[in-house]
Parts: structure tokens; sequence; C-alpha cells
């Protein structure tokens, strides 16, 4: 089987579309054969750089902070996923992973800028901005758990739920590292 030849930002932007508002491993299962993990890079690099621009209000540093958080903890995720998923039998590539986390995660992650940006400059917004990272990791979690089962191939939901949690602990402790020495 050849290897995809490179998905323009438009065509996934319209995936990521239709993966968020149609969500199911189906949805995950259509697109997942599409594009590469150097797909995946390019349009997790421009949503981090859209994210880094919505960080400008707290600094240069803060925006570039945001921008190689963004990249880190998203790649050492897929990774994760890829890796504790081959461990649990899951059959996936590493493009798989990566081509599906992108498609619903950057789209999360610039919205929940955008709101947070909003939210912030509104008095009533002060009071929400801390229940909207608990939105989006719901989100991401339910998302997440599609995923896998589509890009690895997975079903047993113990096993997703693992892959998941360890995944994001790894995750979480690369981008605290980024963010401390930033």
């Amino acid at each position: 089987m050849s290897q995809p030849s490179g998905v323009s930002i438009p065509e996934m932007f319209q995936q990521s579309i239709e993966v968020i508002t149609k969500p199911s491993v189906a949805t995950f299962e259509k697109y997942e054969k599409h594009g590469t993990m150097r797909d995946a890079l390019i349009y997790v690099a421009i949503g981090a750089a859209i994210i880094g621009l919505l960080g400008l209000q707290g600094g240069l540093l803060s925006a570039i902070g945001g921008i190689i958080s963004t990249l880190v903890g998203f790649f050492v995720f897929v990774y994760m996923v890829h890796f504790i998923g081959s461990k649990q039998d899951g059959t996936g590539t590493l493009d798989e992973v990566a081509y599906t986390f992108a498609l619903f995660y950057i789209p999360f992650q610039i919205l929940v800028s955008i709101i947070g940006f909003v939210l912030i400059i509104s008095l009533i917004g002060i009071l929400l901005v801390p229940l909207l990272p608990l939105a989006a990791l719901a989100a991401s979690i339910y998302f997440g758990y599609l995923a896998i089962q589509s890009s690895m191939n997975m079903t047993d939901s113990t096993k997703i739920v693992i892959t998941l949690i360890l995944s994001a602990i790894v995750s979480g402790i690369a981008s605290s590292i980024i963010s401390a020495i930033l």
C-alpha cells in the first residue's frame, strides 16, 4: 500500500469539521489513512502558531511557550499512544495515530484559546475561564477514545483507557518540563 501524497490544510480542516460534528470510530476510520505524520506536523504547527498569537496578551515569551508546548505535548502524546497501544496489541501506524489526533486536537485547542481570550476580556468570563480546560479535557478524552479505537484498531476499553491515561501523564510531564524551561 502506498503512502498518501499529502493533504492540504483546507482538506484537513473539512475532515476536522466532520470528525468533530459526527464523532464515531467510523468517521475516524474514514480519514485515518489520508495523511501522514508530516501532514499532522504541518496542521499542528499552524494551529500552534494561532494559539501562540492568541497568547500574545501574556507577552512574547508566553506566546512562544504556547507554541512549543502545543507542539511538544501533541507529539509526545501521539508517540506514547502508538507505543503503548502497540504494546497492548494495537496495530495502527504512527502516521494514522498522529493524523487522526491532529484532526480534533488542534481545532479544540484553537477553540479553547479563542474562547479563553474572549472570556478573559469579559467580567463574567473571568468566572468561567477555570471551567474551560475541564470542558476541553472531557471532549478530548471522548475523541481520544474514538481515535485510539480507529487508529490503533483497539476494542478493549481497559486497554484504550490505559493507553490514554499513560500517554496523558507522559505528555503532561514533557509539557511541564518545557514550561518550566521557558
